[in-house]
């Protein structure tokens, strides 16, 4: 999702509902949005292999 998402949030007061959600900041289409890094992702996100840093792209395969 894009940069107004609220990963600390979702990880701190919502952790029960086990969102998989990731933020990436700089993007306007999901083309970019695919491309870009992750700047942070949810505990949940990361119990199934999705990282800071690897782009949006590998974390959609991950997630499939």
């Amino acid at each position: 999702m894009c940069g107004a998402l609220d990963v600390a949030l979702l990880n701190e007061r919502l952790s029960d509902r086990q969102i998989i959600a990731a933020r990436a900041t700089g993007v306007k289409t999901i083309g970019e949005l695919l491309d870009a890094p992750l700047e942070s992702v949810t505990h949940t996100a990361e119990e199934i292999g999705i990282f800071a840093g690897m782009t949006g792209r590998d974390a959609v395969r991950k997630m499939m």
